[in-house]
């Protein structure tokens, strides 16, 4: 009688401690998506600043700027397209195409010194310059919250539970194509 009660000991320890283990490891994957969304949402906060301050940009822009008109178009057009996006990876896209025009905008400035004095115009440089500085370190910390859940999902024994939670991969925070290129600045004609 003593020995099987320790084997019935024996097998309830290694049930309690298999079962342990796998809420760990479901506990950690739940923390890990979690982690991600939490990440998303405070790029999305920065997001909706820099958007916000764009409008006062734009109009600060737009006495100096009358032969850039389509620099400042395209500022609006991705910052509307922005607006429109539902999906995290629409998002992403568009914000990569508000930040390529950002960086258009602020190259075509150079050339207009009376915008460059502008004291408002340096003002909202300086905070959307800040904004984006935030935005890349938050995107860092979102990219390795996606790298590290990605890794988990698919390692053993962790592959099998997010199977079983129906986890699927999810994609980095990438830079656009176009962001990889040099900003081609163009004059018009008659400055």
């Amino acid at each position: 009688m003593g020995l099987g009660l320790l084997i019935a000991l024996v097998v309830i320890l290694a049930v309690i401690g298999a079962v342990a283990y796998f809420v760990t490891i479901y506990n950690s994957l739940v923390r890990l998506r979690n982690d991600i969304d939490k990440a998303w949402a405070n790029i999305d906060v920065l997001l909706k600043q820099r958007h916000d301050e764009l409008p006062k940009l734009i109009e600060t822009c737009r006495g100096y700027m009358q032969y850039e008109q389509k620099t400042l178009q395209l500022v609006v057009e991705a910052r509307n397209a922005y607006q429109k996006a539902g999906s995290l990876p629409e998002k992403a896209q568009a914000d990569n195409l508000l930040s390529g025009a950002l960086k258009t905008l602020f190259a075509v400035a150079e050339s207009y010194p009376e915008l460059k004095a502008n004291n408002n115009f340096m003002q909202l440089q300086n905070r959307i310059t800040e904004l984006e500085e935030k935005i890349a370190d938050r995107r860092e910390f979102f990219n390795d919250d996606v790298n590290t859940y990605n890794i988990r999902i698919q390692e053993i024994p962790d592959a099998l539970l997010a199977w079983l939670m129906h986890l699927e991969r999810k994609d980095l925070f990438k830079v656009a194509e176009e962001d990889r290129r040099d900003v081609e600045v163009k004059f018009a004609s008659g400055q």
